[in-house]
C-alpha cells in the first residue's frame, strides 16, 4: 500500500501545483497596463532570473497570447 500512498500524494501535489499556477497567473494578468506592467518589472528586477523564471514564463504567454487576439480580431474571416 505505500505505493499507492506515493500515488495519491503526487497526484495531489500535483492538483495544488496547478491550482496555485493558475492563481499566480490570474493574479499577474491583474497587470494590464504599460505602468502596471513596468512596476512589476521594476519589482521583478530586484530578484534573479531563477527566482523569477515562473513568472517571466507566466507573463510572456499572457502577452503572446493578448498579440494573438488583437492579430485574430484585426483579421476576421
Amino acid at each position: 500500500m505505500p505505493f499507492l500512498r506515493q500515488v495519491r500524494a503526487s497526484i495531489a501535489n500535483s492538483r495544488a501545483e496547478r491550482r496555485a499556477r493558475r492563481q499566480l497567473s490570474d493574479e499577474l494578468a491583474a497587470f494590464r497596463t504599460a505602468a502596471e506592467r513596468s512596476e512589476l518589472d521594476m519589482i521583478l528586477s530586484r530578484h534573479s532570473a531563477e527566482q523569477t523564471r515562473e513568472i517571466h514564463a507566466i507573463l510572456n504567454r499572457q502577452d503572446a497570447d493578448r498579440r494573438y487576439q488583437v492579430g485574430v480580431a484585426a483579421h476576421p474571416n
